[in-house]
């Protein structure tokens, strides 16, 4: 396990965040919301969603640390298992993304997320990314199910990955000048990384970069996407009275655009209360680092990796709903509609306060 020793401590009482999950109570139910002013059906799935979800997040929660640094590693397998398992499925719609379990369609590529930097914390406590040496053993780590996904293809969910990774490496030492260095290659090599995208993705970018050159076409979720956040003005046309959405001229209303279904019916001052919201979120998430001292570096780096994942989401989701990304599959973190999301984020919360309650303070046990 390398040349790095920490401490996983038993604590008595119960590490539990209630800023935390009053903040995911309170986008649960913004959804909700926004699900039964367009539709009924998926109100109520997405609240089976939810209830299930906090039953996991209860029962996971309850996990002691020292077993989830010991599942790390098996973590890592078993997400690369079932990446694996999507390509073996009958693709939907041109993308190997979903597997059929029980009749329910899920999806591996978010179900993983948690396992993944679960994974990756373990490997940064126990072999800092602080040289090369050990960096090249990160990158084949993380490289491997990031070319699962991509290769999917799902460019969002790998940029997804991706913006947590490089959060925890950086959170681990990795020298700053490096990916500083890494961008400039990678942007000198656009024109060759180009060629490696699907043509849906080639055409996402030249449409972010000229939305009318095709309204009815590549164009057209970008424009309504905007036209539905721009037409909801400051207070909004208010709930149930969403034309875009309603009218099913917004594409995927319910996932991808959620975002711009909400702010269509409560404006840009639902809009920014819904983005305080997520930022009072992810500074509760660090916030215990901002203002004290880093405790156990296990839980340090899981709670950044979370946080990554969190805030990439929020920014790409967000970005594209207003026309100032390009448009990618990418869903708001408990808002959107989905129960692969929902459920993957409550296992990641349980597992953040499993690691929390066991790993904050001073106690008895030792992992060398």
């Amino acid at each position: 396990m390398g040349n790095r020793s920490f401490h996983i401590y038993h604590q008595g009482d119960q590490h539990v965040d209630w800023v935390v999950l009053l903040a995911l109570l309170l986008l649960g139910f913004v959804g909700l919301f926004v699900l039964l002013t367009t539709s009924v059906g998926l109100f109520w799935q997405q609240l089976f969603f939810l209830v299930i979800g906090a039953v996991i997040v209860f029962f996971v929660s309850k996990l002691d640390a020292i077993i989830l640094w010991w599942f790390a590693p098996y973590a890592y397998a078993l997400s690369l298992v079932l990446l694996v398992a999507s390509y073996l499925a009958h693709p939907i719609r041109g993308a190997s993304r979903w597997i059929i379990i029980g009749g329910n369609q899920l999806q591996p590529s978010e179900m993983v997320k948690p396992l993944l930097i679960l994974a990756f914390a373990r490997m940064i406590t126990t072999y800092s990314p602080r040289s090369l040496r050990t960096f090249w053993i990160h990158a084949l780590m993380f490289g491997v199910p990031f070319l699962l996904v991509f290769h999917q293809p799902d460019l969002g969910t790998a940029l997804v990955y991706a913006g947590s990774w490089f959060a925890m490496m950086i959170a681990g030492g990795f020298p700053l000048i490096l990916l500083v260095i890494g961008a400039i290659v990678i942007a000198a090599g656009f024109p060759f990384l180009w060629h490696a995208l699907a043509p849906y993705q080639r055409g996402r970018i030249l449409t972010f970069l000229n939305p009318a050159a095709d309204p009815q076409g590549a164009g057209y979720n970008a424009l309504q996407a905007m036209i539905a956040v721009g037409s909801g003005q400051l207070f909004g046309r208010g709930l149930g009275r969403g034309t875009q959405s309603h009218l099913r001229f917004l594409p995927e209303y319910h996932t991808d655009f959620i975002f711009a279904t909400f702010v269509e019916e409560l404006g840009f001052v639902g809009g920014v209360t819904l983005l305080v919201l997520y930022g009072t979120l992810l500074w509760q998430l660090l916030r215990p680092y901002v203002r004290g001292t880093i405790g156990n570096p296990f839980v340090f780096f899981y709670t950044v990796g979370l946080f990554g994942i969190l805030l990439t989401q929020v920014v790409i989701n967000t970005g594209m709903n207003m026309g100032i990304i390009p448009v990618t599959g990418i869903t708001l973190p408990f808002v959107s509609y989905g129960g692969s999301s929902i459920l993957s984020l409550c296992v990641a919360f349980g597992f953040l306060i499993a690691l929390r309650r066991g790993g904050n303070n001073e106690g008895s046990i030792a992992i060398q």
